[in-house]
């Protein structure tokens, strides 16, 4: 069955992602020796490794459908994170990070668009984005565990030949798959970039991840709770995440996309207003419910919402999505580093909210247009 396959494959490579990039900062710095500054520059290069290789490959699956692509990515990522402890030259992890390993950012977005191609754009196709975002979210509640698991036992060498040997079995996965077929061809420019909700998914994103920088050192110094605690809150927001995802899927189709996708943002908001004037766990707990509401809703919802909105370009639309999470990342390290240092945890947090609430905004404004044309539409006489 194509998307017991594709399930399989996003399941997998959500595994082995975890797995791997959990730990790879601490990799860098106890094993390889890098500097933060040194961290901080492989990491953006791999956020750009992977914008350019997946705008390169999301035209080519446009133009001609493929699982080729996402199998060569995976594959070759693989190959990289086997090869990744023998590298001591920082130089050397810099051109891996915007070649072999940077192409893994390219992985997800090309699964979604091939279960777009196979699946097609009915009830199933629509049903399908949030069931297989439902088994991204499972594989990062899972694979951080595992990856914990393999580094107390064997170290970090042989975590990453894990995490090799997973992400090899996810690209094998993706043969299962059947071949997409004949489909409209979408042309190089099948429509504008939709500019204000590429910003808004990016602020999102943004937010997220300093949010999630922030989040630790705020939890256990300025609230004084244990660093067990800490990953409580995690594991409450990564079940949530995957039941809130998984509710997607049985949604009525009526249900407007874009009311829905606006109280995600919402839902992030209220996480960080919760967040801010917590005093302990109760409130914290609550916050991290909405949290995964939020993540469930804008990242399964999102995708699904772009690639409907650029069809037939399924390709440019799912890794334009991605893109702007990466570039979410590619922010959000700097800025959190300065809010924090300058305006210390719950003012960083704060921002993050504001920075959540002006991507609403934008989203909203960004597709008024395209709500007033259907309201038109189911207006028109008969």
């Amino acid at each position: 069955m194509p998307f017991l396959a594709l399930f399989g494959a996003v399941l997998l490579l959500g595994v082995a992602d975890s797995m791997a990039h959990s730990y790879i900062v601490l990799f860098a710095a106890d094993v390889v020796g890098l500097t933060p500054l040194q961290i901080g520059v492989w990491s953006s290069v791999f956020a750009v490794g992977g914008i350019t290789i997946g705008w390169w490959l999301g035209r080519l699956f446009d133009r001609r459908p493929a699982r080729a692509y996402g199998i060569a990515v995976i594959l070759v990522g693989a190959a990289g994170y086997a090869l990744l402890p023998r590298v001591s030259s920082f130089l050397v992890l810099l051109l891996m990070a915007g070649t072999i390993l940077g192409a893994m950012g390219a992985a997800f977005p090309q699964l979604f668009s091939l279960a777009r191609a196979v699946l097609g754009e009915g009830a199933a196709g629509q049903r399908s984005v949030p069931l297989l975002r439902s088994a991204w979210s499972l594989a990062w509640a899972v694979g951080p565990l595992l990856g914990a698991l393999v580094l107390s036992r064997a170290g970090y060498s042989w975590l990453m030949w894990t995490a090799a040997a997973v992400f090899l079995v996810a690209g094998l996965a993706v043969f299962a798959v059947p071949k997409p077929g004949v489909v409209q061809a979408a042309g190089s420019a099948p429509g504008r970039t939709p500019v204000l909700l590429t910003v808004s998914v990016t602020l999102f994103f943004t937010a997220m991840f300093a949010g999630g920088l922030a989040l630790p050192l705020y939890v256990t110094r300025a609230l004084h709770q244990p660093a067990a605690s800490v990953g409580v809150l995690l594991s409450v927001c990564a079940a949530v995440e995957v039941v809130a995802t998984l509710g997607l899927a049985v949604l009525p189709a009526r249900l407007s996309q874009r009311a829905l996708i606006a109280g995600g943002f919402g839902s992030f908001v209220g996480y960080y207003a919760l967040t801010v004037v917590s005093t302990g766990m109760p409130l914290l707990v609550l916050g991290q419910a909405l949290r995964g509401v939020g993540i469930a809703i804008v990242g399964a919802a999102g995708i699904r919402y772009f690639q409907d909105l650029l069809a037939p370009a399924t390709g440019r639309a799912t890794t334009l999505f991605a893109n702007a999470s990466t570039a979410g990342l590619l922010v959000s390290g700097i800025v959190s580093g300065v809010a924090i240092s300058h305006f210390g945890y719950r003012a960083t947090l704060l921002l993050c909210a504001v920075a959540a609430g002006v991507g609403g905004v934008a989203f909203l404004i960004g597709t008024r247009r395209r709500a007033a044309g259907r309201r038109e539409l189911a207006e028109a006489p008969a």
